[in-house]
């Protein structure tokens, strides 16, 4: 369901094990999907749903198990975890071949671009067939060594699965907390270590949301609970170093399900910024960084519609908001309770995404006709320039910059032909310099082209698509084609470079991303068109510009493909159920199917702050709406194409049990030959395996499932 994290795109070049290199012909098998096989038929045990009169029959409503110990269960998923490997079988070699290219790309070993912050200087290093980061400092001053702080490698040994979800280090630089989770459910155990003498504490605090942070004299941390039921952050407890946790004290609790809550620090740390933010509202507490014992206090109130996010430097506050204009501004104001005076007044076709705070130079990222731009304006004279980016269909965003009083910024920058790359841009002189760009191994990047363009949907509205292929396999009206699309939130699916798609479109495919409405490509009227009740927007935008496509000769009809992950799980799934015979194969990554029973049950993780996206089928218009397109229940006997579904048995987002019982009722309705896949990763959550090798292998089954339908056409 709801994507929470940031699109922070830390996309670090990876490890290589070895690079060979291997004809076409000895890709493919020349065995077809294993077309005897029997798949595993789930039993059926009726149970009624009823909601405003209106009965459902779920007959897999049993795969529920929020232990996630049921023998019968787990031995259902197992079941479909040994028939999709089975029936993949007969192209093992091709994912072997597929897995040893993505990582032959690779650098054998890697390292961030150094960033500064209060005296010392940070980087993460990748060593050579390792899985997980190195994160070290040194200080800015002598010569001294890189000091090890945590090695995720050692923290992940003898865990199935290993995440560190955050490391804050304290404003003295003596203490040094980090925030690990070894279930994939995004409940994050906090550790302590002291950094002047190396020893890790005994304090560790036990199911938090990983975010933290420490007051100025490094002494108190601040940290987030997560509901125990609904695993929502809604709370901020304040715990003194070296006491017991018994005595940690409640600093604020969010009593309303439907807002999340997260801390940050402002550019001036001067304040800890506690921030409720729901889908259409916000509000902002600060907490004193100086003073760790003083209550929060509230910048402005909550109102219906109305959101703001807010800085602090220089004796003054700055925000960003939408109270004057769906498309956000600038505001400043000196103190609590001013008045707010317009910085960056909105503007009906750009969208303000953020800004960060320099002590000559404000900069803004903004987006327009669907692109990221990065904007200066000096303090003082109000000159201001805009970064020129030269390919069709890009991203940028701006990078970590914690030093306000430096004068140059540190941005990303990829398309889907030029690799992630870091830059800093000196804010005085208005030179860029390249600091690092992703190392692509065994490619040539002149061999690759992308495109932007706009396909008419069928009410008129105009959707960008971004596409990318190899232009020495690529042929007009007969290359394979695999869309992706997303389409909720008001997220921007922005077109970035993939070096394991290379794998693809080295095949002959033609990528193409559909920005559909729903997301925010095109600003907060682009998500409207495809929330709540025009949430169908979303469903047609994807099938026309597919179809658009076509007629443009990047797809040849029997080899278009799909492919979404959670939220764009239910786009592809509805997109299935409307047009069934339109796709060959989909991918459905950790899919969001089963929208009215999910959403009518506020137990479950994240449901109450759903409503404003998909609304709230307690209401009866909400609930005919959803139920018109949620995929579970718009299941019905008919040729399926080929599918491909991947969960994770401890997901907190988007729960196991919804692809397993979509996998099982579309089985049952199944007419078609096309083979319907169950992959459940039974130690990951949302994000899927662990470690960067862990992650390619993900891809790699995509892509392998996708070449072997594709092949047995």
């Amino acid at each position: 369901m709801r994507e929470l994290w940031q699109k922070l795109l830390l996309l670090m070049t990876l490890t290589a094990m070895c690079s060979w290199h291997v004809s076409a012909a000895e890709l493919f098998s020349p065995e077809p999907l294993a077309a005897n096989l029997q798949p595993p038929q789930a039993q059926k045990i009726p149970k009624a749903l009823i909601e405003h009169g209106d009965r459902r029959i779920d007959n897999y409503f049993w795969l529920r198990d929020e232990s996630r110990a049921n023998p019968k269960v787990l031995r259902y998923l197992q079941d479909e975890n040994r028939y999709a490997n089975a029936v993949l079988k007969p192209y093992s070699a091709q994912y072997d071949a597929l897995y040893r290219e993505m990582v032959g790309r690779m650098s054998p070993e890697d390292r961030s671009v150094p960033y500064q912050r209060n005296g010392y200087r940070y980087q993460d290093v990748y060593l050579s067939g390792k899985n997980f980061a190195v994160t070290q400092r040194q200080p800015l001053a002598g010569c001294a060594v890189w000091q090890t702080l945590i090695d995720g490698n050692l923290r992940a040994a003898g865990q199935a699965y290993y995440r560190l979800g955050g490391l804050e280090i304290s404003q003295d630089n003596q203490m040094m907390a980090a925030a690990e989770d070894t279930q994939g459910r995004r409940q994050y155990r906090i550790s302590l270590r002291n950094l002047h003498n190396g020893q890790w504490l005994s304090d560790v605090i036990e199911n938090t949301s990983g975010n933290m942070l420490w007051s100025n004299d490094g002494r108190t941390l601040f940290y987030v609970r997560n509901h125990p039921q609904t695993l929502v952050p809604y709370q901020v407890y304040r715990h003194r170093v070296g006491t017991p946790l018994a005595q940690d004290q409640l600093v604020y609790q969010e009593n309303d399900g439907g807002f999340y809550l997260s801390l940050s620090r402002s550019a001036s740390n001067r304040y800890l910024l506690i921030t409720l933010s729901a889908n259409t509202s916000s509000e902002v507490r600060l907490l004193d960084a100086d003073q760790a014992d003083a209550p929060p206090v509230l910048f402005t109130a909550r109102q219906p519609n109305v959101e703001y996010y807010l800085d602090h430097f220089n004796d003054t506050f700055y925000l960003r908001s939408n109270r004057e204009n769906a498309n956000f501004g600038l505001y400043q104001t000196n103190a609590m309770g001013h008045s707010w005076q317009p910085l960056v007044a909105p503007q009906p076709n750009k969208m303000i995404e953020g800004f960060t705070l320099f002590k000559d130079w404000l900069v803004v990222a903004e987006r327009s006709d669907g692109l990221s731009q990065i904007r200066k304006i000096n303090w003082k004279s109000h000159a201001e320039d805009t970064l020129p980016f030269d390919d069709a269909s890009h991203m940028a965003w701006l990078g970590y910059n914690p030093e306000p009083q430096s004068d140059r910024l540190r941005y990303g920058y990829s398309s889907m032909t030029t690799p992630t790359s870091t830059y800093e841009w000196d804010l005085s002189s208005g030179k860029r310099t390249l600091l690092k760009r992703q190392e692509v191994k065994n490619t040539q990047p002149q061999d690759y082209h992308s495109e932007r363009m706009w396909i008419t949907a069928r009410d008129g509205v105009k959707v960008p698509v971004s596409l990318v292929y190899n232009k020495k396999m690529f042929k007009a009206k007969q290359s394979p084609l695999l869309v992706y699309g997303y389409g909720a939130y008001g997220m921007s699916m922005d077109p970035a470079f993939s070096a394991n798609r290379l794998s693809l479109l080295d095949r002959g495919f033609v990528f193409a991303m559909i920005h559909v409405r729903g997301g925010g490509e095109l600003g907060q009227q682009w998500y409207e068109q495809g929330k709540l009740a025009n949430k169908p927007n979303s469903f047609n935008d994807f099938i026309d510009a597919t179809r658009g496509l076509v007629e443009r000769g990047f797809g040849q009809p029997g080899r278009l493909y799909a492919m979404g992950g959670s939220a764009g799980g239910l786009l592809v799934g509805a997109v299935m159920n409307q047009q069934p015979e339109l796709f060959n194969a989909i991918v459905a990554q950790v899919p969001f199917v089963d929208v009215v029973t999910t959403m009518l049950d506020d137990t479950l993780p994240l449901t109450l702050g759903e409503y404003d996206e998909w609304g709230n089928p307690h209401r009866l218009a909400d609930y005919q709406q959803m139920k018109a397109y949620s995929p579970y229940d718009n299941i019905k006997p008919m040729r399926y194409p080929n599918l491909l579904v991947t969960t994770g048995l401890n997901d907190s987002q988007v729960q196991y049990w919804e692809p397993a019982k979509w996998i099982a009722k579309l089985r049952e309705n199944q007419l078609g030959t096309g083979k319907l896949l169950l992959l459940t990763n039974m130690q990951a959550g949302h994000g899927g395996k662990s470690g960067r090798l862990k992650r390619v292998e993900n891809t790699a089954l995509e892509y392998n499932f996708i070449l072997a339908v594709d092949n047995q056409r």
